[in-house]
């Protein structure tokens, strides 16, 4: 539970007034009752999708030090992480994040749609409230013994292929949009998608809940032949030595859009809206951006790219926006009974 400790505050010193400060000059009263109500510690939940963890490990202790430093007042900032759907469906159901990191915009929309995020939440902030772009990537094995270079040659029975489940995975949905794609922008049709996607997915043994999961399955367990991921992942697993086999970066490839917004219904249940704000306006500061690069994260701003120009190697690319947007996007590929249920229920 988070407690409002700003109306604790006032509770605390209006007892003392009637209290034990009875008696006292009404001055001396209100003086005290002020000084008492001086900025109280504040406490705030992120709550975001798995694979930003690192980045958010580096960038929460800044922010908490410059807000400190411009405020005087002392906040805790708590997390969670997870699969951007089951993330989604949590704040939904009743996780009282304050704000949401998600995996895509979708993931946003539908905590709008249950009434918790007021509309309009992407004009709030810079770039249309997006922090971070990526791209999807291949993970290979050494040597890459199954000669993987593009988006068709997962279309083959003998590749055993990993990804997330898009039932719970914003990454996942990436990699579909990502694959559906690669034949759509490219001329062919949808009914040519259709049928490479569903190859693909019959190539698919295990359908991990969640991006860094599916890294661990591909990583640590050694399953399958590549993974399917997101470019900050490969990056991060390089940085930590936990991967040093190559991954390819296919062409064309979808602009991974990662947003943020505050979640207006429990800012106001919580009195945190100007800390929880003031948080998400940070995320676009040049040390913010800076640390989301470090972590494989493709900056947003200008300055930040312009810092980690040649870092990311240049790809063709499209976005959702060529798919119809979001709300477009899940009902159709994503919503119940649309094509990635009719997909998944023909490559099992």
């Amino acid at each position: 539970m988070v407690f409002d400790s700003a109306k604790l505050g006032r509770r605390t010193a209006t007892r003392l007034a009637l209290g034990g400060l009875v008696g006292l000059p009404l001055a001396v009263a209100l003086a005290s009752s002020s000084a008492l109500a001086a900025p109280a510690n504040q406490e705030i939940l992120l709550v975001s999708y798995a694979v930003t963890k690192a980045a958010y490990d580096e960038i929460i202790p800044k922010f908490i030090a410059d807000w400190k430093k411009k405020t005087g007042q002392t906040v805790v900032v708590k997390t969670s992480f997870g699969g951007s759907g089951s993330q989604t469906r949590a704040v939904i159901d009743g996780l009282e994040a304050d704000v949401v990191g998600l995996a895509l915009e979708g993931d946003v929309i539908k905590v709008e749609d249950a009434g918790l995020i007021e509309s309009g939440w992407q004009k709030k902030l810079p770039n249309n409230s997006i922090i971070t772009n990526s791209v999807v990537v291949i993970f290979l094995r050494p040597g890459n013994p199954k000669k993987i270079s593009t988006w068709a040659d997962l279309d083959n029975k003998d590749v055993d292929v990993v990804t997330a489940n898009p039932k719970t995975s914003g990454g996942a949905k990436w990699n579909f949009l990502g694959l559906w794609g690669s034949v759509t922008e490219t001329g062919g049709s949808a009914d040519k998608a259709k049928s490479f996607i569903t190859a693909v997915y019959k190539n698919v043994d295990v359908l991990p809940k969640d991006a860094r999961e599916a890294t661990d399955t591909f990583v640590k367990k050694g399953q399958g032949d590549v993974l399917l991921n997101y470019e900050n992942e490969a990056i991060l697993a390089k940085k930590t030595g936990e991967w040093t086999a190559p991954y390819k970066v296919p062409s064309p490839n979808i602009v991974i859009e990662g947003p943020v917004a505050v979640v207006d219904k429990n800012v106001e249940k919580h009195g945190t809206r100007k800390v929880a704000e003031a948080f998400t306006q940070y995320l676009y500061t040049p040390l913010a951006q800076k640390i989301f690069a470090t972590n494989g994260f493709r900056p947003v701003t200008p300055q930040a790219k312009a810092a980690a120009k040649g870092q990311f190697p240049a790809v063709k690319t499209f976005t959702v926006a060529d798919f119809g947007g979001w709300k477009t996007v899940n009902k159709k590929f994503f919503g119940s009974g649309g094509l990635w249920d009719e997909i998944f229920n023909k490559s099992r």
